[in-house]
């Protein structure tokens, strides 16, 4: 009897692993096959396994959770318009529309089918953001967009392949509604090999477990997520936290801001996220579609419990999101979602306060988000160099915030492109990648610092950026301070340097101007005139903070041969 059932166990986990390798797998067959610099050089590539209900089963270990969220809400939705029982062996299916799980007209969604005993039953899913889909901007940016139809080409779920190819008269159409058709094509191939190749994976084990032997297993694997979900919710305080954050603005409506607001409610039944009271949706890019917000509000969540409990949709049964239609967190056609993590991003921060209020033991201040720009072609033949930069991360309790990391609920630091590749293939030249001094949040521990990059153009181009957070600074906690706002700016060949709006579209530079962006740093927690004065030290030696923010906002006098004046310190910090 042991032996059974230590082999059963034993079988079950190597199944659940075999199913994340698949993943993983379909993960690394995209980014070896896309096109798009930012596919490649930042392995922005996301592949899930799922059942026909659009329940996550597995993802790659790239994948972000705003890209498995879009896969699992986006099933449902196909199913809807095309129906399980007229899919075919070798079909796939192809969407980006936001308002059917959806994140923005650039991600396009891929989708196979796994037929057991003639019937649909799984699916594997593929996503990227491909390097340029029409509208507005290049990359799918599209800052100042008022509708989602300056966003881009949108795709309803469509049969894009068949056992005996490609749809030629789906891809066409791509084609044609993009600045880079080579690169969008070569893209949708490589998420179709992506997909394939999960799928093999999982037909492979099928046929080595049966059919019931591998549905018995991946319920279990989702049941032992919930029991560990569930487990971990008696270590957090029962109540009700309420929590919001605010949008800057919008780049259309001028002094307008928006706010986010969420009640946590944790009891024995679960977790509840309700986002009642958040502003409604407008007609600028600051909307979200609900796939971008649920990810948002499932990784603050997980960032409060064991992080090595697995995500799937055995985690996802303790939570109930509730997601009010027509806000900003659940926008509606025609409302643009472009802008989607600058909502989402605001509700992550909304339930990261509330239960750092649950458990301020476990506290994180507010961070810097990431800041993405495009910059572009003016002319054919064209290209674009589509990236973003992080912001520090905020202060946690007892830890000092990690510089230009970003809480994201993404790829993380990994997914910015190396300068190598990035000037090889587009014409400017990465003169500065370095941290912003200052920046982080001043406190008892110190919020994480922003960075400063320079791009130098060597022809003419347009770039369009979408940031926030740089009107006011990410909050810090308990008397930390909140981080530095960065910027956006243009220097021109003189040396002159003027600051760009947050959200700008398609400003012209010529050659020879520098694009520079400048990150926000993450906000503080507790005194600063709390924090030892070796550490201050460490961090004026470091370069992190200098030796007048060492004085002015710490209290600690740094002479300039690294020495503290005592005495100085001392009557600075007793007042």
């Amino acid at each position: 009897m042991t032996a059974t059932i230590a082999d059963d166990l034993l079988t079950a986990e190597v199944l659940r692993n075999a199913l994340v390798v698949a993943a993983e797998e379909a993960s690394i067959v995209v980014v070896r096959s896309a096109y798009s610099t930012f596919v490649v050089e930042g392995s922005d590539a996301s592949a899930a396994i799922l059942d026909k209900d659009g329940r996550l089963i597995a993802h790659s270990m790239a994948t972000t959770l705003m890209n498995s969220m879009a896969l699992s809400v986006a099933i449902p939705f196909l199913l809807e318009d095309i129906p399980a029982d007229t899919m075919r062996q070798g079909d796939v299916f192809a969407t980006n529309d936001a308002y059917k799980g959806g994140i923005h007209t650039n991600d396009i969604l891929i989708f196979k089918p796994i037929f057991v005993d003639g019937r649909v039953a799984y699916f594997t899913g593929t996503l990227i953001h491909v390097s340029d889909i029409g509208g507005a901007s290049a990359g799918g940016m599209a800052s100042l967009a008022t509708e989602i139809f300056a966003e881009g080409l949108q795709l309803p779920p469509v049969r894009i392949a068949t056992a005996d190819g490609l749809e030629e008269s789906i891809t066409r159409i791509l084609a044609l509604n993009s600045r880079t058709p080579e690169k969008v094509v070569g893209d949708v191939r490589a998420l179709i090999a992506g997909a394939s190749t999960a799928a093999l994976r999982v037909e492979e084990l099928i046929e080595t477990h049966g059919a019931d032997g591998f549905a018995a297993g991946v319920e279990s694997y989702l049941t032992y997520t919930e029991t560990l979900t569930r487990a971990a919710l008696d270590d957090l305080p029962y109540g009700v936290y309420p929590a919001e954050y605010t949008i800057d603005d919008d780049g259309v409506h001028e002094g307008v801001s928006y706010r986010v607001k969420v009640a946590v409610t944790l009891n024995a039944d679960g977790v509840t996220l309700d986002f009642d009271g958040t502003d409604r949706q407008v007609a600028a890019a600051v909307n979200s579609s609900i796939s971008q917000t649920l990810a948002a509000a499932v990784f603050a969540f997980r960032c409060f419990i064991d992080p090595e409990i697995p995500m799937n949709d055995g985690c996802l049964r303790v939570l109930d999101v509730k997601l009010p239609k027509g806000s900003l967190l659940n926008a509606t056609s025609p409302y643009p979602c472009g802008g989607r993590f600058l909502p989402a991003y605001a509700a992550m921060e909304a339930v990261l306060q509330a239960l750092s209020d649950a458990m301020p033991h476990r506290a994180i201040a507010a961070s810097g988000i990431l800041q993405p720009f495009s910059i572009a072609a003016t002319t054919a033949p064209f290209w674009v160099h589509l990236a973003y930069e992080y912001g520090g991360v905020g202060a946690r309790y007892g830890k000092d915030g990690p510089d230009a990391t970003g809480v994201h609920f993404g790829l993380g630091r990994n997914s910015v492109p190396q300068v190598e590749p990035v000037e090889a293939r587009c014409p400017l030249i990465i003169e500065e990648i370095d941290f912003v001094r200052d920046s982080g949040g001043a406190g008892r521990w110190r919020g994480g610092l922003g960075t400063r990059t320079t791009f130098r153009l060597l022809s003419d181009a347009y770039v369009t950026t979408r940031g926030d957070r740089l009107t006011n600074g990410p909050r810090g906690r308990d008397g930390g301070s909140a981080g530095v706002p960065g910027a956006f700016r243009k220097r021109a060949i003189d040396g002159t340097s003027v600051r760009l709006a947050a959200k700008v579209n398609n400003e012209y530079f010529s050659a020879g101007e520098a694009f520079i962006v400048e990150t926000t740093g993450g906000g503080g927690i507790g005194s600063p005139f709390d924090r030892p004065v070796d550490e201050v030290v460490a961090d004026v030696q470091s370069g992190r903070v200098s030796p007048a923010a060492a004085a002015e906002q710490y209290g600690v006098v740094v002479d300039p041969d690294g020495t503290v004046d005592l005495a100085r310190t001392e009557a600075l910090r007793s007042t």
